[in-house]
């Protein structure tokens, strides 16, 4: 949950924001109802995944609509604390990177609604905040479901991308992934091998030491 200060700072943010900005949040939320497929919202529902609206649109729509506003971190911030599942994965789309910051991403992160937008902020946001590598990590050491989840996508984004760990972070990452890959829930497990996955395609030295991971942990993988 939002801390009072969180809340308060969001509130702020919300009143700022420009009449132009909230004129687009109305215009978008109309376009949304075009959109629609009921078969997506209610197989969605059916899983257990609840906003206050569901429209089920494709993010493939969702991601020509965001082209259409460009970047414009006032309307993200709007998006986000509408209970509706289109609106906060616009955010992801729009919120400029560079506007991300470890204060932006943990306030997201508490309010996380499902595992599909965890998979989106990881993608199209938090893997571009300052230190990204420091807020994954941090985030797979705890408890927390979704930040668990954005964590190890973050990590696979940045193994992408050519990050690579120190030989410090190495352990503790193949100890933390390992453990993961042992978790009750299917999208823990996902990630963890997602980023294990890339981890190891950083070059022979780190396939090895997932190598030497798995065996230790009795795993097999891939």
């Amino acid at each position: 949950m939002l801390s009072h200060i969180q809340f308060f700072m969001a509130s702020i943010q919300d009143i700022m924001a420009s009449e132009s900005t909230h004129v687009k949040l109305k215009e978008i939320k109309q376009n949304l109802r075009t959109l629609m497929n009921g078969i997506t919202s209610k197989s969605m529902r059916d899983k257990g995944v609840q906003y206050k609206l569901n429209w089920g649109a494709s993010v493939l729509h969702l991601r020509e609509m965001a082209e259409g506003y460009g970047k414009d971190a006032d309307l993200a911030r709007l998006l986000w604390h509408e209970n509706i599942r289109e609106c906060k994965i616009l955010a992801t789309m729009i919120m400029p990177q560079h506007e991300m910051k470890h204060e932006q991403c943990e306030s997201w992160a508490d309010e996380m609604p499902s595992i599909e937008i965890a998979e989106l902020c990881a993608m199209n946001v938090f893997q571009y905040a300052d230190n990204a590598s420091g807020l994954a990590f941090r985030w797979i050491e705890t408890d927390d479901f979704y930040r668990r989840i954005c964590g190890f996508h973050i990590l696979s984004r940045l193994f992408m991308r050519g990050f690579m760990p120190d030989s410090r972070q190495t352990e503790a990452y193949l100890d933390r992934a390992c453990q993961s890959l042992k978790d009750e829930s299917i999208a823990v497990r996902h990630a963890a091998n997602s980023s294990i996955s890339h981890f190891a395609r950083l070059g022979e030295d780190f396939a090895e030491k997932v190598e030497i991971a798995a065996n230790s942990n009795h795993l097999e993988l891939f």
